[in-house]
């Protein structure tokens, strides 16, 4: 008798154990906008993915203090992906499993395209800040805040054309890479329509990121007075580095990739004096919009704001015009919004951090123009 007493209290121990755990998941805010965020906050692209999800925190914070959307509160939640597109594809399910509504992300295009597939399924709202590829907006249900790699690539080759920059341009770039890869090609086409000649396309791969010597040296060898490099910070900084120890010191012209090689670790920055660069954002701008971002940014984080950062700040508020525009609601589902936010995302029109009067294509394309910005004394500054 005793055992089946001690054993009945077990058995209800373990219940209300059950229960207690049971209630101690945290409820969903029914009056709510549920937005996540994906990207890497650690790897090698973490530089990227915390700026994108402090950029974004700010915005949210904004929002939820002026009343939010159409007085509904946001919750945020982001996650992180370490750049991968497999942990991309885990962080959102976790999301979904939170309860999201609309997604901002991912921030790197691999992980971005395996994620837009995901959401093409669910038909749930996608705009990611920085996934640059064309791949990304395949589907009708993604939007773009950064430029595509194909605009990049033109846009840079008309900038060095029409300010005169160079006269024989060598390019080192991935072509292991979708972002990287994409930009080149369309830098090399509209070159031929401007006053400089393309003397060196020189490739490296995932595989072969440490040694740059070559690539320089037929730079070097074709008399290249800019190097242009749609690649990312890391490699980038290995080349300046590279490029100093054997003497030669062309201009160094990126793509937004480039912004963060301020921050790689253990890179001596005076290398990177007078790289230029085509951003949408510059920090150092004197509109209003940006002053404040980057007031709050700085007070906030104890860092200056990148490219990535403000993109992720636009994104969460052409999230907030779409909804307004579409009178959507907490209540519905992710698929339902999904479905009012495909078409008033194309009738916003916004005034952000990194472009005035934005608006979008039912391709997915954001519509905004560039900037350039040159490092002088260890700072980005406009041009």
């Amino acid at each position: 008798m005793k055992k089946k007493i001690v054993s009945v209290i077990l058995v209800a121990a373990m219940a209300v154990g059950c229960l207690a755990g049971c209630g101690s998941k945290e409820a969903k805010n029914e009056d709510a906008f549920y937005i996540g965020g994906i990207g890497p906050v650690t790897g090698d692209a973490a530089i990227y993915g915390t700026a994108v999800q402090n950029g974004a925190q700010i915005a949210v914070d904004e929002i939820n203090e002026a009343g939010g959307i159409n007085g509904h509160q946001i919750e945020y939640n982001f996650q992180d992906d370490q750049g991968d597109p497999e942990k991309a594809a885990n962080a959102y399910n976790t999301l979904k499993d939170w309860g999201m509504q609309v997604l901002m992300g991912t921030v790197t295009t691999g992980p971005c395209v395996s994620v837009a597939d995901l959401t093409a399924a669910d038909n749930m709202f996608q705009i990611t800040p920085s996934a640059s590829s064309t791949d990304v907006i395949k589907n009708d249900n993604v939007f773009q805040v950064c430029f595509t790699d194909p605009a990049q690539g033109t846009k840079s080759a008309q900038y060095i054309g029409e300010n005169n920059l160079a006269k024989k341009v060598a390019i080192i770039y991935n072509s292991s890479d979708i972002y990287s890869s994409g930009i080149e090609a369309k830098f090399v086409e509209e070159a031929a329509n401007q006053n400089f000649e393309v003397v060196a396309e020189e490739a490296f791969t995932a595989d072969s990121k440490t040694d740059f010597s070559t690539q320089l040296q037929k730079a070097k060898d074709a008399e290249a007075d800019l190097v242009f490099l749609p690649i990312y910070y890391t490699e980038a900084s290995i080349i300046l580095t590279q490029a100093d120890s054997m003497g030669y010191a062309p201009t160094f012209f990126g793509g937004d990739g480039m912004d963060g090689i301020l921050g790689v670790k253990n890179f001596d920055t005076s290398l990177a004096e007078g790289l230029m660069l085509l951003t949408p954002f510059a920090a150092d701008s004197k509109d209003e919009k940006t002053t404040n971002f980057v007031s709050k940014y700085e007070e906030k984080y104890k860092d200056t704001p990148n490219q990535f950062a403000a993109d992720a700040y636009d994104a969460i508020y052409a999230i907030k015009a779409a909804l307004e525009e579409a009178n959507a609601t907490p209540d519905m589902s992710a698929s339902d919004i999904c479905d009012l936010l495909k078409d008033a995302i194309t009738k916003v029109n916004i005034d952000g951090a990194t472009g005035s009067g934005m608006t979008w294509s039912a391709t997915g394309e954001v519509n905004k123009d560039p900037k350039a910005v040159v490092i002088q004394n260890g700072e980005y500054v406009g041009m």
